[in-house]
């Protein structure tokens, strides 16, 4: 049984945001990391720093941050956007 993939509600927004291209490319991954048995073993994924259980995924220019929670078997993605923004007031 692999982790589910929940987004939060600016998450949601985020993605909706993106244009066509950037949405299967980033949609792609989300569904890769949807079911997969660990989260934390794909490539290009680093531990969020200042954040308990916060990790992020690199997909292209984007990045995809999110919470790990392992009792729940649950990623909580809070964050989807392009590098330069999605770092900003993070904590």
């Amino acid at each position: 049984m692999g982790y589910r993939v929940e987004l939060t509600n600016r998450a949601k927004k985020q993605l909706a945001a993106l244009d066509e291209k950037t949405l299967a490319f980033v949609g792609a991954f989300i569904d890769q990391l949807d079911g997969c048995e660990d989260p934390r073993s794909l490539p290009n994924t680093k531990k969020l720093q200042g954040i308990a259980y916060g990790w992020r995924w690199r997909v292209g220019t984007y990045r995809i941050l999110g919470i790990i929670d392992d009792d729940r078997i649950v990623i909580e993605l809070f964050r989807i956007g392009h590098r330069r923004d999605v770092y900003r007031r993070l904590r």
